[in-house]
């Protein structure tokens, strides 16, 4: 019997929807501070603004995904951009995650219940 707590991760770079596969399965999201608003705000003041506050604001981002994932033991992060690697890399400099076994693939758009089964069928394989 599996009592591994795992969790799936589909993000991108404006939001990322977790999704506890343990007994009563739950969904919540996370989102960036990084919209369209303070993009156009930023870049009308300065370009290199813009790009430092992206860059904070990302971070931001990621940390907050990563104070959740601490909990569980595997993590699948799944997504249609490349937002999925970056957490990874943000991830694999930080010693807390050395013991969480954390897998990557790529995944396009997803409906709930498609996210839904695509983190239980890849946590069946394992």
């Amino acid at each position: 019997m599996n009592t591994n707590k795992n969790l799936g991760i589909w993000l991108d770079h404006s939001s990322a929807f977790l999704i506890d596969m343990n007994p009563g399965v739950k969904m919540h999201a996370i989102r960036s501070e990084f919209d369209f608003d303070v993009q156009d705000t930023a870049i009308r003041k300065n370009e290199n603004l813009m790009h430092n506050k992206r860059q904070q604001m990302q971070e931001a981002y990621y940390k907050e995904i990563g104070a959740a994932i601490l909990k569980y033991d595997q993590v699948l992060l799944f997504g249609p951009t490349n937002a999925r690697d970056e957490l990874n890399n943000f991830l694999e400099k930080d010693s807390h995650y050395k013991d969480i076994k954390i897998d990557v693939e790529p995944a396009d758009k997803m409906s709930d219940p498609d996210k839904y089964a695509f983190v239980e069928k890849h946590f069946e394989k394992k």
